[in-house]
């Protein structure tokens, strides 16, 4: 029996076997005592398991709405007002452990917890017993494919459309091998493209899809990088929007700009990004912006005194060249928005050499999962 205490940073759930190894659960909440679990992955000082067997079932677990729930939103056992509490939790904790001492700060959601993903991408599962393909999700911690029959957290038109496609396969006799995954996006109208990849050939060019977020219309491909939750980051970018103080704005990782044009785009604003595709779709979005293709830290010329800059960098965070420059520079506002709290936490402490933290909010971009979006505002102090 293991007693599970507490959810740590990526949603496992913590406990600690009679040996002294540090076991990380799926399907386990704090509070509970797990009887019954399958080791995932096995290493000399923890492992990873689910958790098969409950005792003392916590009052926030929930019946799951998918029984594909592990492989693609495990926190489907939380109660919701649960789940946002323990995000909140989880953001002052990260932040703790860097020496940021902060409120648990507001989880921002717009109560829409399932149906809400614009973009889903399914494996291909051969039934032989039926004899057809179904579309498929892969087993937590293994290459094992779970074929499904219903999905809960994309929005309908997408699954609507994947059965179609895979109805079409089933019905000319194709093979699922033959195919490495299936994408499907769609936009806030309920249009739907993308399509079949196919094993060793050069991926589809798609039918660009276009929405609005903010009055500001985008074009983007569905099998680039756009959010995938479009009313809760509109949510996220009004709360920007109030933060930009400053005529001059650096807008780095712009991506295809959906950011810095939907909050600023009535300011002198420059955006930087470093992937060519999304560069290009960057270009034809910001129309009365200057635009650069480099890496955010080759462009240190740019930050200045007098900018608001943002932030939004992939998972691993800010370069340190980026940072020093900040640090060195001084903008007057940093405005920084994380999909891995982690990382902006301990950028953070290095920018508050110079820079005090005005506001974190946490923003539930992914309902009943373990992912998090967290805004961070930093001003510069004074003196």
């Amino acid at each position: 029996m293991i007693k599970v205490e507490k959810f740590i940073p990526g949603g496992f759930a913590l406990g600690t076997s009679p040996e002294g190894k540090k076991m990380f659960f799926w399907n386990a909440l704090p509070g509970e005592t797990v009887l019954e679990y399958e080791i995932t992955k096995n290493k000399s000082s923890y492992a990873e398991a689910i958790a098969t067997s409950i005792k003392n079932p916590s009052p926030y677990r929930k019946e799951p709405k998918d029984e594909c729930f592990l492989s693609t939103s495990p926190w489907q056992i939380l109660d919701y007002d649960y789940e946002l509490k323990q995000k909140s939790l989880l953001v002052q904790e990260i932040f703790r452990e860097h020496d940021l001492k902060i409120d648990a700060p507001e989880v921002v959601t717009d109560g829409k917890d399932y149906e809400y993903r614009n973009k889903m991408e399914y494996a291909l599962y051969y039934d032989i017993e039926k004899a057809k393909i179904f579309p498929a999700f892969h087993a937590r911690g293994s290459h094992r494919k779970i074929p499904i029959t219903k999905s809960s957290l994309e929005r309908p038109e997408i699954f609507k459309k994947a059965l179609e496609i895979i109805d079409d396969l089933n019905a000319r006799g194709e093979e699922a091998r033959k195919y490495q995954s299936l994408l499907l996006r769609c936009n806030q109208n309920g249009d739907v493209s993308g399509g079949l990849y196919e094993n060793k050939k050069p991926h589809p060019v798609f039918n660009n899809l276009k929405d609005k977020i903010l009055g500001q219309e985008y074009s983007y491909s569905p099998n680039g990088f756009f959010q995938i939750n479009l009313p809760v980051y509109e949510m996220a970018l009004l709360e920007i929007k109030k933060h930009i103080v400053s005529e001059n704005v650096l807008d780095l990782y712009a991506g295809v700009g959906t950011i810095g044009l939907s909050v600023a785009k009535d300011r002198n604003l420059t955006l930087v990004e470093v992937d060519k595709a999304a560069y290009k779709e960057l270009e034809n979005n910001a129309k009365n912006a200057k635009t650069i293709l480099a890496k955010s830290e080759d462009i240190l010329e740019y930050i200045a005194p007098d900018r608001t800059v943002i932030l939004d960098p992939p998972r691993a965070g800010c370069d340190k060249k980026l940072i020093d420059k900040l640090v060195e520079v001084i903008p007057e506002k940093i405005i920084y928005l994380s999909c891995n709290p982690a990382t902006q936490a301990r950028d953070t402490k290095l920018l508050s050499e110079k820079y005090q933290i005005e506001l974190v909010k946490t923003f539930n971009f992914f309902p009943h999962t373990p992912h998090i979006e967290n805004l961070v505002i930093l001003e510069r102090k004074n003196g």
